[in-house]
């Protein structure tokens, strides 16, 4: 388990954050060989920590707020998932996965509902090419009042998005982009700043400093909301 990487201070009443993932298991991904892989992410401030459920029963345990759990081989077919307060399995939300199946990530997110706890699920079927070393990213957002976001990535020398299109457009509470079964978008690694204005405006409400990117990296950008 490890703490997700914070990338930069606050849009509105969020945080913005990523997840990663990637490397030598790719090239099964790629050819459909590599067992369901799934992991789970905590965005409620001042909730508990919690245990993540898969048909039941406690696949990882006593993940607090901003952390997120490294990739776990599932089996294919329908899979329910949850997440209850540690040491319980009275799941606090849960949901449901028709059909996984092999070379798919999976991601949970326990997010804050507009009455109680609520879940996130995204399903990346990884169609990368085998002979590709580009980077993929893609959007969450995971705060409950937060406005929808869009999302420009761009290089590091160049932050004016005056004329730039979003890379991750419309994201929206409890929504990926691309959406859930879709594929991830693809960018070539390099160094970028990350800038989130609120949907259809060119205004920045937020802005990373500027990072590296590396090729076949596999990059979730969240927003979470803030504790207080």
């Amino acid at each position: 388990m490890k703490v997700i990487r914070t990338m930069a201070a606050l849009i509105g009443a969020a945080a913005l954050v990523s997840a990663c993932g990637g490397g030598s298991n790719d090239v099964g991904k790629e050819l459909g060989l590599q067992n369901p892989l799934i992991h789970f992410v905590h965005a409620i401030p001042s909730g508990p920590a919690v245990d993540f459920l898969v048909n039941g029963g406690a696949l990882q345990k006593n993940i607090s707020y901003k952390n997120v759990t490294n990739f776990a081989n599932i089996n294919t077919g329908q899979t329910s998932v949850a997440y209850a307060a540690t040491g319980t399995t009275t799941a606090l939300a849960s949901g449901t996965f028709p059909d996984v199946a092999k070379g798919h990530e999976y991601t949970v997110i326990a997010v804050p509902g507009s009455s109680g706890a609520d879940i996130g699920l995204i399903d990346d079927p990884f169609d990368k090419g085998l002979l590709s070393n580009s980077a993929r990213l893609r959007g969450f957002n995971a705060s409950l009042n937060a406005s929808n976001l869009d999302l420009y990535l761009v290089p590091a020398n160049n932050t004016n998005i005056t004329n730039a299109s979003p890379t991750l457009a419309g994201v929206s509470f409890k929504n990926a982009v691309p959406a859930s079964g879709q594929d991830s978008v693809y960018v070539s690694g390099g160094t970028y700043v990350l800038i989130a204005t609120t949907a259809g405006s060119k205004t920045p409400i937020f802005q990373s400093s500027s990072f590296d990117l590396a090729n076949n990296a596999d990059w979730l950008v969240t927003s979470v909301p803030i504790g207080g």
